[in-house]
């Protein structure tokens, strides 16, 4: 049997402010090669580039990654703020419609970070901004240096900062074979309310959703507010997650045949 290939979705960049990209994280590429056995291939978050109905012909699975963009708000109906930018709205457009088609379809789905936020989007939920600013609520974006800038340390910056208290009996807990986790956190923006379909299974201590699932979805359809693709060779929890997708991806497979 072939290796199950996963479709990574791309983010919008521009090189030199001159060459408009597509780009990925290889953390995000080295997780389901090494860890779910897939292979991974980037497709672009752009609607004019990317057809969802021959991508999802084409692949086993789907990563939607996290990113430094925000979901924009008029995706559910807030207005848009400057100070809440980057935005990718195309980005948008492609993941909203994927994570549907996703589920419709039986494709295994695994959204990360915004991926998470896109997905609950997605199935009709909305998002906070900046969750740090929501009283009671405890500041999940990375850490930083005195002066402002990002933490030159990987280890410091993905290190495991709070804990989540996952519903027993779920999902997450299965998977994981536990109820409590701690995970890193490296976001601003998070889910406010969920969407129609979206259940929540796990939540950090200060009330943050961190992790959810989509009803009756016929396959593998989860979303991880944190950073599963950091470390899964040696991060037992981030390992498992993707061990558990790869499995979805092979049975897939296996029922295609």
């Amino acid at each position: 049997m072939r290796k199950p290939v996963v479709g990574v979705i791309g983010n919008a960049h521009r090189v030199e402010n001159r060459f408009q990209v597509q780009m990925v994280g290889e953390r995000n590429l080295r997780a389901v090669a090494e860890v779910s056995g897939g292979l991974p291939v980037m497709f672009a978050g752009s609607p004019d580039i990317t057809d969802i109905g021959a991508l999802l012909d084409t692949v086993d699975g789907i990563i939607l990654t996290g990113a430094r963009a925000n979901v924009h708000p008029t995706r559910f109906n807030v207005d848009p703020c400057e100070k809440h930018e980057p935005y990718d709205i195309h980005r948008d457009e492609v993941a909203l419609a994927l994570s549907v088609a996703c589920v419709a379809r039986g494709v295994p789905l695994f959204g990360i970070c915004r991926g998470l936020q896109e997905m609950n989007v997605a199935f009709g939920g909305s998002l906070h901004p900046e969750i740090r600013e929501i009283p009671g609520r405890m500041n999940h974006r990375m850490p930083r240096l005195e002066n402002g800038e990002i933490h030159p340390d990987p280890t410091v910056v993905f290190a495991d900062r709070h804990e989540v208290d996952l519903t027993p009996g779920g999902a997450f807990a299965k998977i994981l074979g536990c109820e409590k986790i701690r995970v890193n956190s490296l976001h601003g923006q998070g889910i406010l309310d969920p969407g129609k379909r979206v259940l929540i299974e796990g939540i950090a201590e200060d009330g943050t959703i961190e992790a959810i699932r989509i009803a009756e979805a016929p396959t593998f359809a989860l979303g991880v507010q944190w950073h599963a693709e950091y470390d899964p060779q040696h991060n037992p929890i981030n390992r498992k997650l993707f061990e558990a997708f790869g499995a979805a991806l092979v049975a897939r497979q296996k029922a295609a045949a």
